[in-house]
């Protein structure tokens, strides 16, 4: 069954984030992961969350999304992320049949 993480991310520095966002997409297929939603305008329809830059990623399934997360490929590239740009969640939804 299909899996997501949904993450809410601040860029705080666009120009050092930018070698996040090149090196994520390897570390994706690596696991079947892949991009459904990667920044691109929101419009809250209800309650005060207001993503600044929401992203929705897709797997095969939940051990898959683990496994990206915890990866030695994205492990290596974490570190970027958490420097240039501040992460309100980053959450596993598990998806339906």
């Amino acid at each position: 069954m299909a899996a997501y993480v949904v993450v809410d991310v601040e860029v705080l520095d666009p120009e050092n984030y930018r070698a996040y966002t090149q090196a994520v997409p390897a570390t994706l297929a690596l696991f079947g992961g892949r991009f459904l939603v990667r920044g691109g305008a929101t419009e809250p329809l209800e309650g005060a969350w207001n993503p600044k830059r929401a992203v929705l990623l897709e797997f095969p399934d939940v051990d898959q999304a683990r496994a990206w997360h915890a990866s030695p490929e994205y492990q290596t590239i974490l570190p970027i992320r958490l420097r240039y740009a501040r992460t309100n969640f980053m959450t596993i939804l598990e998806g339906v049949e």
